[in-house]
């Protein structure tokens, strides 16, 4: 059995990887969103309300790329500090405002 770490140090274990592998999939399914968006926008013909949803979807997907890039550059420090609430309640309203915007498309 190991000690556990002081309480100084970082825990070596797997959480920081875990971590940040749950930003990269939650990037990769706001990307899908985008994507399919878009292409539902094109191919289904293209209303003014499917074109906005979809320009609207890759406007928050960049929103959403710029908060999980600052929080994967912010999870390599030795003790990487909480997610801000700001950053949370914004990776909260991209996922909701894509969401909206893929029903805006399809209707």
């Amino acid at each position: 059995m190991t000690a556990p770490a002081p309480a100084g140090e970082r825990d070596p274990g797997l959480q920081p990887e875990r971590t940040r592998l749950a930003w990269r999939r939650t990037t990769l399914s706001c990307t899908v969103v985008a994507i399919l968006a878009a292409r539902q926008a094109v191919h289904g013909g293209a209303t003014a309300a499917g074109l906005t949803g979809a320009a609207l979807s890759a406007l928050v997907w960049l929103a959403f790329l710029g908060v999980a890039h600052r929080r994967l550059r912010s999870l390599e420090a030795a003790r990487p500090p909480r997610l801000s609430k700001r950053a949370a309640l914004t990776a909260t309203a991209c996922t909701l405002l894509l969401a909206a915007f893929a029903v805006t498309v399809l209707v």
